[in-house]
């Protein structure tokens, strides 16, 4: 191994601060929260308010490819992203002032994204041929960071009364992963290479060389979306499928399978953050062997069949432990599917860009998805939303089933 070519599993270390603050949200906190009385249409509404700057977030990744190098973005990331974490759970102690929490959640989850746009930014420098495992290895960290924050933490609050212990233990814990970027070389900006290939350029003033990359990382993002691959690509994770939102409602509805807080925080925390990394590195193999779009597709509708088989199933704490982590595990799956057609799609110019265009679009279908399954929950008890969420998926893969047939039919004219 070396610094140039690292290892995808250095990628699994730097992304885990990410998901680990998702997850003391989604776990953690959400189960106290629903424990205290709070619904779980609320709890949804906390969940996609935190969502609103992954949404988003493509508007400032310019920032992060034209400016600093990708390390110091990960610095700040990481520090901020520390010291949400631990307002978060000391304000969580007074969570009656909801929008006071709510302001909380959303800045930290600001934070969060200018270290996670540094680590997707350093993935896509991976050999074309290992996409599907540097995806893997990423969403492994993603979604077993996932279940540290939520296991880890509910753990420690369930044992530890000083609201504000997760929160710190969390933090330090952020501040360990920035350890790992050592094992990682800094990409050059393209500004930085300009003097050798612009003559004059390296004497413009900086606002104006930061203006021009500003400019050219909008015509690659251009040239990677105006491609038939790269315009499917974005269109399908746009789709509502492979979402894992309900797992955001695991801890809010963990009743109606008679589920204690211990069995919470192991199938959806420590024990559950294993089975969907497990299902991340599974996956990103699979999409380095097959066609990554086709391998979405399957796993999206898999997650559907998870969705039912749980919806169905008895309403006892062995099944919500079963059903759960099978989710987890799938979960996995379309995640690491999801990184592996974005980094086949967008190539590495203005990476921070080109991924986050696509991050943000994956992300509203969980936010909204988030809130209509905790409103089926309300409407329809605890099978109402599984099936909400199962039926979402397959029409999401017929209509993009219809839309890749079209723009084939489009391209097969144009060539003619």
């Amino acid at each position: 191994m070396t610094r140039e070519s690292p290892h995808p599993a250095v990628y699994l270390a730097l992304i885990v601060p990410f998901g680990a603050l998702n997850g003391y949200l989604t776990v953690a906190l959400a189960y106290t929260l629903a424990a205290a009385g709070m619904s779980a249409v609320r709890i949804g509404a906390l969940v996609a308010v935190s969502m609103l700057p992954q949404t988003w977030k493509f508007l400032w990744a310019p920032i992060i490819d034209a400016t600093l190098t990708r390390k110091g973005w990960y610095l700040i990331g990481a520090s901020t992203s520390a010291l949400g974490v631990v307002a978060m759970a000391a304000e969580s102690s007074s969570a009656a002032r909801f929008g006071l929490f709510e302001a909380v959640v959303f800045l930290a989850s600001l934070a969060s994204t200018f270290l996670c746009m540094s680590v997707e930014f350093l993935t896509t420098h991976t050999s074309g041929t290992r996409k599907g495992e540097a995806g893997g290895w990423l969403q492994a960290g993603n979604l077993g960071g996932n279940g540290l924050g939520g296991g880890a933490a509910l753990w420690l609050a369930q044992t530890v009364h000083a609201a504000w212990v997760p929160g710190a233990a969390l933090g330090a814990t952020f501040l360990l992963c920035c350890l790992a970027l050592r094992f990682v070389a800094e990409p050059v900006h393209r500004q930085d290479a300009e003097p050798a290939t612009r003559p004059g350029a390296a004497g413009a003033p900086r606002a104006r060389r930061i203006a021009r990359e500003l400019l050219a990382v909008l015509r690659d993002l251009w040239a990677a979306l105006r491609t038939r691959r790269g315009s499917l690509a974005l269109f399908l994770v746009f789709l509502p499928l492979g979402t894992g939102a309900a797992s955001n409602l695991w801890s809010a509805v963990a009743a109606d399978w008679h589920a204690s807080a211990r069995v919470v925080a192991l199938a959806n925390g420590a024990l559950g953050g294993i089975v969907s990394a497990v299902g991340c590195l599974a996956g990103g193999a699979l999409c380095d062997r097959f066609d990554r779009k086709s391998a979405y597709l399957g796993f999206g509708l898999l997650q559907a069949l998870s969705a039912v088989a749980m919806a169905v199933g008895p309403r006892t704490e062995a099944a919500y432990a079963v059903f759960t982590m099978l989710y987890a595990f799938v979960n996995g799956l379309t995640y690491a599917a999801f990184s592996a057609v974005t980094l086949e799609a967008i190539g590495l110019g203005a990476a921070a860009t080109k991924y986050n265009v696509f991050a943000s679009l994956s992300n509203m279908p969980i936010a909204y998805m988030t809130v209509a399954e905790g409103w089926a929950h309300v409407r329809w008890g605890s099978a109402g939303f599984l099936y909400v969420e199962a039926l979402v998926a397959v029409a999401s893969t017929i209509v993009f089933g219809a839309a890749a047939v079209w723009s084939a039919d489009r391209a097969v004219a144009a060539s003619a």
